[in-house]
């Protein structure tokens, strides 16, 4: 199982964030959080220099607001601190596949 930083970081810290980073968004009880967990192996592992970002989203959590997140998962691809893609709830590895995270 997934657990989600409940200590999210600030925007501040996130655009100061070199290179790239995904960001996860969900919490740790959401099925469909659960079930894009298979999804996410094979994407991570085939990317050893993502920075990957578990952040706990709800009630109070300002940095999903910040990245407009209204469905768990999603996932926001950051370089340099800056959105570059975005894969929300996504069905298959393509989806991720599809995001900008060439490195």
């Amino acid at each position: 199982m997934t657990h989600y930083l409940t200590d999210n970081p600030s925007p501040d810290e996130m655009a100061a964030l070199p290179g790239l980073t995904l960001l996860e968004f969900g919490v740790d009880w959401c099925p469909h959080c659960q079930g894009a967990q298979p999804l996410l192996a094979p994407f991570l592992a085939s990317r050893p220099r993502l920075r990957h970002l578990v952040v706990e989203d709800g009630k109070g959590r300002r940095l999903g607001r910040l990245y407009g997140v209204k469905l768990w998962p999603s996932f926001i691809l950051l370089r340099d601190g800056v959105e570059v893609g975005r894969a929300v709830r996504p069905q298959g590895l393509a989806d991720l596949e599809a995001l900008p995270a060439g490195e």
